[in-house]
This record gives structure tokens, C-alpha cells and sequence, in this order.
């Protein structure tokens, strides 16, 4: 389950006849925007795949931070990790209740920590459910601790600055992963104090065209159109945002599938793009 040769996703067959492996740690991290009224935590102790833990985007973040989830320090990392019993030497499958939505963000932070024997649950707990598949209730089942070392790869985020120096030099295509209306400026943003529009020169790619109805992610063949339509160039350096560094990931986790597993993502995405700071924002469709 190491990046090269292998896939970003795993099959609910899979995890069905793996479930019950020592070395395998099974996350739920479903995460739902502030305007849902949802909660991934509560939901968790309703019901969640046997044997989960649960993966919170919101707690495993940067506390100083004044945005939302963003990336927490390889200690604070490490800690949350060796709490859920994930180590060196474990594999580690991810999903969420949508399909794949905040799976991919969590896969993310775990490659950037150093931890490429991650993958997501293809179609999530919405397809393992529809397939009839047990479920317990509950708190977590407490596992055994065990040492996680953290190995940054700060190849795989982009910040602000590197954002700027993109949109100057040209030489990274910029991919926003809002939903379209977000993206020109014709819908709010979900999140008070933020100006409509996107960065100049990013492309649009809403994330949910890159996933079937059923939540699963789609063909590498529909990936490649869907990027191609979008007028994406897959040989350019890539990276991904979106509002708050979430469905970025899933834009991401596509590449991934097809091949490209070097795209970065923005992590403060428009969260701190958008803000009254002066940096340049354009509406409509370019």
C-alpha cells in the first residue's frame, strides 16, 4: 500500500475481507461544512464501520491558527496518531459518509506527515452501507500505542506565497475544487467575511465531477476528461484549493489516481486567499 504502482483508493471488498488484519487501522473522517449542522463525532457513535476510529479534521489541526483545520505540527501529529494506535509498519484506510469528501483530506495529511500507507474507502461508508455491510455504535475501541514518525513532505502543500508566485510566474496550474457559482463569484462563500471570485488565471474543477452519484471516485478515463475539459495541463506542476483545504484533497487524491502523485495542495486555500488582504481576486468564468 505504498504510493508507487498502487492506487490512492481501496475497494469495500477489500476492506470487507481485511477488516480483522492487526496491522490495519480503519479512520472515519466525516467532516461537515459549518452551514450543515452535522457532526462528524456524534454521528460516529451512531454507527461507523467495526473497528474505526475517528479521525477529527477540527482536533488534529493547528490550534494558533485563525483558519479552520489547518495543518497541526508534526509532534501534535505524531501524538493523535500513537493515541488511535497508528504507527510505522501500519496500513491505514480512510472514509467519510459522503463517499469520498473529507477521506481525501485526511489521506492527504497523512503522505504529508511521511505516511504513504494510507488509502480511501472507495465510495465510503455510503457505499458500505448500501452494500449491507456491518456497522457498530459506540466510542472507538482503544488500541495498543505505538511510535509514529513523522517525515514531512513539504513538496505536497502550497501556501500563500507559493500561491502568489504561481499566478506571477506561471508555472504551476491552479485548480479550484469550489463548487462552480463559488468560483465565479455568483454564490457566498459558506463562510462570513470572505470576497467572491477565485485567484487569477485558476481553473475551475468542482470536486463532486470528479465522483459518481454513489460516491465512489470515477474512472481514470472520466478523471482525464474532466480535467482536459476543464483546460487543466496534467504535465505542469499542479496545485489544488478550494475554501478551506478540504475537497482540494479530493482533486488531489483524482491525480493520484492517474498517476500524478506530486500535486500540492493550498492548505488555507480561499479561507485565507479570500480575506480583505489585498491579493488580487477576479470573478466570472476566467
Amino acid at each position: 500500500m505504498t504510493a508507487t504502482g498502487h492506487k490512492p483508493i481501496v475497494e469495500t471488498e477489500w476492506l470487507a475481507e481485511h477488516l480483522n488484519a492487526p496491522d490495519l487501522v480503519v479512520l472515519d473522517a466525516s467532516w461537515y461544512l459549518p452551514t450543515v449542522n452535522r457532526s462528524g463525532s456524534e454521528e460516529f457513535l451512531v454507527e461507523h464501520i467495526p473497528g474505526a476510529q475517528f479521525f477529527d479534521i477540527d482536533d488534529i489541526a493547528d490550534e494558533t491558527s485563525d483558519l479552520p483545520h489547518m495543518l497541526p505540527s508534526t509532534v501534535k501529529f505524531a501524538s493523535r496518531m500513537k493515541e488511535m494506535g497508528i504507527g510505522d509498519g501500519v496500513r491505514v484506510v480512510v472514509y467519510d459518509s459522503y463517499g469520498i469528501q473529507s477521506a481525501a483530506r485526511a489521506w492527504w495529511m497523512f503522505r504529508i506527515m511521511g505516511h504513504e500507507d494510507v488509502r480511501v474507502l472507495n465510495g465510503g461508508l455510503k457505499k458500505w452501507k448500501a452494500e449491507g455491510r456491518p456497522l457498530e455504535d459506540g466510542p472507538a475501541k482503544t488500541r495498543a500505542s505505538v511510535h509514529f514518525t513523522p517525515r514531512f513532505n513539504s513538496a505536497l502543500l502550497s501556501d500563500q506565497d507559493d500561491i502568489h508566485g504561481f499566478i506571477k510566474n506561471g508555472l504551476a496550474e491552479i485548480v479550484d475544487a469550489r463548487p462552480a457559482a463559488r468560483f465565479t463569484g455568483d454564490a457566498p462563500e459558506p463562510r462570513a467575511g470572505l470576497r467572491p471570485g477565485h485567484m487569477p488565471g485558476a481553473k475551475s474543477l468542482p470536486s463532486a465531477q470528479l465522483t459518481n452519484d454513489d460516491g465512489t471516485l470515477k474512472s481514470d478515463a472520466e478523471i482525464r476528461s474532466e480535467f482536459e475539459a476543464a483546460n487543466v495541463n496534467l504535465q505542469s506542476n499542479i496545485a489544488t484549493t478550494c475554501g478551506s483545504g478540504v475537497t482540494a484533497a479530493i482533486v488531489a487524491l483524482a491525480l493520484a489516481s492517474l498517476g500524478r502523485w506530486d500535486v500540492s495542495v493550498y492548505d488555507g486555500s480561499w479561507s485565507d486567499w479570500g480575506r480583505d488582504n489585498g491579493l488580487p481576486v477576479v470573478t466570472g468564468k476566467e
